[in-house]
Formats: C-alpha cells, sequence, structure tokens
C-alpha cells in the first residue's frame, strides 16, 4: 500500500504542461498531489510545547537528532520546520535550536 494513501490529489490539465505530458499514457491531464500548506506555530502554541535546547555543532545531523528526541529518524523535518530551517545547509555551527519534546502535540500544533 503507498505511504500517499491519504495524500489528496488534483487533476492538472493546463497547457502550459503539455509538453510533459506529449510521451505519456495519459495526454489530456496529469495527477499531482496537493502540497500541504503548513503553519507557523504562534508564540502561545510554542510556549505550550516541553521542549529542550539543542545548540548545533559540527557533525550534527537533523536526523541524528530526530533518532534522539523522537526514535525515528524520519521526524527531521519537524525540528527543521520548527526552527525555521529548510535544510542542514542552512544550520550554522553554534546556532541554537528548540526540539519540541512530545511530537504527538508539535504535530497537532504544526497542523499535521
Amino acid at each position: 500500500m503507498s505511504r500517499y494513501r491519504r495524500d489528496r490529489t488534483i487533476v492538472n490539465a493546463a497547457q502550459f504542461y503539455s509538453f510533459l505530458r506529449k510521451n505519456r499514457y495519459s495526454k489530456k491531464a496529469t495527477v499531482q498531489y496537493v502540497t500541504p500548506i503548513l503553519a507557523n506555530p504562534t508564540v502561545l502554541q510554542r510556549a505550550s510545547l516541553v521542549s529542550n535546547v539543542h545548540i548545533w555543532s559540527y557533525g550534527d545531523r537533523l536526523y541524528k537528532l530526530a533518532a534522539t528526541y523522537y526514535g525515528d529518524t524520519r521526524y527531521w523535518w519537524v525540528i527543521a520546520w520548527y526552527n525555521g530551517f529548510p535544510t542542514e545547509a542552512d544550520i550554522e555551527t553554534g546556532t541554537v535550536l528548540t526540539i519540541p519534546l512530545n511530537l504527538e502535540d508539535t504535530l497537532k500544533v504544526l497542523g499535521v
């Protein structure tokens, strides 16, 4: 079973993408997954979450922090998103990261 089974899809029949459909079976439209709109937590929502502070150091990786705090490397994006860093390359050594400890509460606050 696909991991995308619960994701919303749209049918894109825009003329702009006709060159992509030229050599495909479906020449009339393309099915695409809807990009989720993620909310940034408010100050009050952040205050309601128990969190820990981590100072980014050489060799740190978001997936390693997710494994340490959540027991699952797949939630690296929660730490990145919560702190406003799209990738590890955007985090400089010495940057203070706030890591929310309760994953379930954090996902509710983030609207996921």
